[in-house]
């Protein structure tokens, strides 16, 4: 595998599990060391007892404000260091109009579009101290409108994406990159078992109708995992302010409202 992450130290949030989990993976295979993040700490020793001496760990609630900045400031104190960071962390509950009261818009946004915003400004005067950086935010095609059962997680990542652009405009000049990876439809472990507590069939997601998927299954969280890496890497320089979507068809114009 190539090594386009030598000497880099990268963090990525979410990392216990489904992308996040793959794109630690894929940077330590890669050359890079690695702080996993996450709220289940027997999760996150696992990982990095795969992963060996090239990763950390550090558990918090990025819900919390200072959860964000005590990440960053965890990074740079475990590997003396901080080039990069995956916010891929994000709740995905389901809601609509209906179900969509104050205190879960304000959780939802905390966590997916708050704390990527409070991660970039603790990363920030690292950065500066390097002359570089590079951001790779995880967004969702359903940053585009979404379905009606995910109103505020869609609403969260359609701010992703102006947060992405907005400050990848504000930073360029200092040569600190931000560029978005808006995921389609992801096998991820919670996204499998939840469609088979919601009555699939166990390996629905590798026999999929392909209306929604034209390979005739789901992404997979190493595939997400690999144009990660790119992003993160010197490969995509000097690409900045992209919102690149992840998808095996265009969102634009499909005239599909559910998944199944």
């Amino acid at each position: 595998m190539e090594q386009r992450l030598c000497d880099r130290v990268i963090l990525v949030t979410g990392s216990t599990t489904g992308v996040g989990e793959a794109a630690a993976r894929r940077c330590v295979a890669e050359g890079a060391q690695v702080m996993v993040h996450g709220r289940q700490e027997e999760r996150a020793q696992a990982v990095c007892a795969d992963l060996g001496a090239a990763a950390r760990y550090t558990i918090c609630d990025l819900g919390e404000p200072a959860g964000c900045a005590r990440l960053v400031a965890a990074t740079i104190e475990q590997f003396g260091r901080l080039d990069g960071v995956v916010n891929n962390a994000a709740l995905t509950t389901r809601s609509n109009l209906e179900s969509t009261d104050t205190a879960f818009f304000d959780r939802m946004i905390a966590v997916n579009l708050r704390a990527p915003l409070l991660i970039i400004r603790a990363a920030v005067p690292e950065f500066r101290k390097h002359g570089r950086g590079v951001v790779v935010n995880i967004g969702s095609i359903n940053g585009l409108a979404g379905e009606e059962n995910l109103l505020a997680y869609s609403i969260s990542k359609g701010g992703l994406t102006t947060l992405t652009r907005n400050l990848a405009n504000a930073l360029a000049a200092e040569r600190i990159r931000i560029n978005q990876l808006s995921l389609g439809w992801v096998a991820t472990p919670n996204e499998i078992a939840l469609k088979q507590r919601e009555g699939l069939a166990p390996g629905w997601e590798k026999n999929v109708p392909r209306l929604f998927a034209p390979i005739g299954r789901l992404l997979a969280p190493e595939e997400a995992a690999a144009h990660i890496a790119y992003w993160l890497s010197d490969d995509s320089a000097p690409a900045n302010g992209v919102v690149y979507e992840l998808e095996q068809y265009s969102p634009i114009g499909r005239n599909v409202s559910k998944a199944f």
